[in-house]
C-alpha cells in the first residue's frame, strides 16, 4: 500500500512538474516572440535578446524529456532535473542582474521563467521524492 501511495504521489507531482516545465517553455516563446516582434518594428533587439531566448526556448524540450524519463523511473534523469532545475534559475538571473545588458522587460520575462524552473526545483526535492 505504501509503495502505491508513492507512486500516486510521483506521479501527481510529476504533472505538476510538467506544467512547470511547459510555462517555463511558453514565457521564453513570448520572450522570443516579442523581440522578434520589436526587431521587425525597428525597436532595439540586441544579439544577445535573440541569441539568449532562442537557447532558452531549446532548453525546453530537453528539460521535458528529463522530466518524462524521471517519471517513469530513470534515476539518472531525475537527478539532472534537478540539477538543471537548480542551476537554470540562477543563472538567468545572475545575468539578469548584470546592468545594461539586457532591458528591464526583458530581465522581468526571464525572471518568471526562471521562476518556473525553480517551481520544478523544488518540487523535485521535496517529500516524494525523499532520497533512500
Amino acid at each position: 500500500m505504501a509503495n502505491t501511495t508513492t507512486a500516486t504521489a510521483h506521479l501527481g507531482t510529476f504533472a505538476t512538474v510538467k506544467k512547470c516545465i511547459a510555462l517555463y517553455g511558453a514565457v521564453n516563446a513570448i520572450v522570443l516572440g516579442v523581440v522578434a516582434v520589436m526587431a521587425f518594428t525597428g525597436h532595439e533587439a540586441t544579439s544577445f535578446m535573440w541569441v539568449r531566448g532562442a537557447i532558452l526556448l531549446a532548453v525546453t524540450p530537453l528539460i521535458h524529456r528529463l522530466a518524462v524519463r524521471a517519471s517513469e523511473g530513470s534515476a539518472k534523469a531525475l537527478d539532472r532535473l534537478r540539477t538543471l532545475s537548480a542551476v537554470l534559475p540562477i543563472a538567468i538571473i545572475g545575468v539578469d542582474l548584470i546592468p545594461g545588458l539586457c532591458p528591464a522587460w526583458y530581465a522581468v520575462l526571464q525572471g518568471l521563467s526562471a521562476l518556473a524552473l525553480a517551481g520544478v526545483a523544488f518540487l523535485t526535492r521535496g517529500s516524494a521524492f525523499a532520497r533512500r
